[in-house]
């Protein structure tokens, strides 16, 4: 069973039919630039609508009393005329109805000059002044005489006519106030949705921030703590001189990569992030240095770089080179660090390795090269690392210093 709206009734429940069953409903272009003038222009278009219509008022009024006073006429076109002033002046565009609306025949534009003041001003005491004045034009007559001869039931008659006239608009101003009010109470309670869901989700990752803060500390730290251990032990023991600086360069390392893990265990524990100092450019020799392989390194400039871009090149670094010794070890490596006023470049090429592997490879989760993109896009910058034609990979990254 369907209907004319391109939905498909099925039970209770409605069901949207396929696009290509419903017709196009799209405007087109020369329909769409029409309602946007219009949308564009609306308040000036209801101010003109408004003057017509309390000038038609005022003339199909006068043309059924030709004879009547010409003042009566005067004020009744001041009445229509002073409706352009409604939304600038409301009361005082309200006090220039009431008079052409007692005399003559500006019943509508007093009308529409009374749901303006309650739409500015809600029941305020200008509203309701505004409304007594145009239920007491409309209850008493003009002229006077005719009023006092009338019987008592055209007096309630005018009295309740007179509730009519003035309360129509209000009832109509005071609900678009209202409906107005809503929306703005629905947009401040979408705006605290949408913080409570931000806060919500912040604490979710301070959470799990946390965890991977302890299971880091407990499982990792405990590992490298062992290692640092047995290389101490190990460099007392041994009496031969290679096996001292190995196991000397072991506790090194592994003392190191526990200061970088307490720095990174901190970053995790907290929600604004760390104020220690990150490894940046400046470290790049010392990194080289204890890498264990030789390293051709080229720093081209001496452009100061702020922490976050200086930090990117270092880690991009340390991840090239974690991965040549597990994948490529005893390859030539070059690394060449770009620095200017514009952008930070970094390039890491190694060539193919000497000897075909005869230890086991090293563990590797594949995730080293992701995080370095994840790191340059947040920075705005590029990231790109594949294999060479010689048989060896290159690792490039490029972000710009100038935000």
């Amino acid at each position: 069973m369907g209907d004319s709206g391109g939905r498909v009734l099925v039970g209770n429940a409605v069901r949207r039919r396929p696009e290509a069953d419903v017709p196009a409903l799209a405007a087109p272009p020369a329909a769409r630039g029409r309602w946007t003038w219009v949308a564009k222009h609306r308040q000036v278009l209801l101010d003109i609508a408004a003057v017509l219509i309390g000038a038609a008022d005022v003339w199909l009024g006068y043309s059924w009393n030709r004879d009547a006073e010409m003042y009566s006429l005067v004020l009744s076109g001041v009445a229509a005329a002073a409706l352009v002033l409604r939304r600038r002046f409301p009361f005082l565009t309200l006090l220039l109805t009431v008079p052409g609306f007692f005399v003559g025949w500006s019943e509508l534009a007093a009308m529409i000059a009374l749901g303006t003041v309650a739409r500015y001003r809600a029941l305020g005491w200008q509203t309701l002044v505004g409304a007594a004045l145009v239920w007491a034009a409309r209850f008493f007559w003009w002229p006077p005489d005719k009023f006092l001869a009338a019987e008592w039931q055209q007096h309630v008659h005018n009295a309740i006519y007179g509730c009519l006239v003035a309360g129509l608009p209000l009832a109509i101003a005071l609900l678009a106030h209202a409906r107005e009010e809503l929306s703005t109470r629905i947009a401040e309670l979408a705006v605290s949705r949408e913080r409570e869901r931000l806060l919500h989700a912040h604490a979710i990752r301070a959470d799990e921030r946390a965890r991977l803060a302890r299971e880091m500390h407990d499982v990792v730290s405990h590992q490298v703590s062992l290692i640092a251990m047995q290389a101490g032990a190990l460099r007392v023991a041994s009496v031969d001189a290679n096996a001292k600086q190995v196991a000397g360069t072991i506790r090194m390392l592994s003392t190191r990569t526990l200061d970088e893990l307490r720095q990174l265990v901190s970053v995790l524990r907290t929600t604004s992030g760390d104020d220690s100092p990150q490894p940046g450019v400046e470290e790049l020799p010392q990194l080289i240095a204890t890498s264990g392989m030789p390293v051709n390194l080229t720093v081209l400039g001496s452009a100061p770089m702020p922490a976050p871009i200086s930090g990117a090149a270092y880690r991009t670094v340390q991840e090239a080179l974690t991965n040549i010794r597990k994948h490529a070890g005893g390859a030539t490596v070059t690394v060449r660090v770009d620095l200017n006023d514009d952008e930070l470049r970094v390039e890491v090429h190694n060539g193919p390795p000497p000897a075909p592997r005869t230890t086991p490879p090293l563990p590797s989760g594949g995730h080293g090269l992701m995080g370095l993109k994840e790191r340059a896009n947040l920075l705005e910058g590029t990231f790109e690392a594949g294999p060479t034609d010689d048989g060896g990979f290159t690792v490039r990254i490029a972000i710009p210093t100038l935000r």
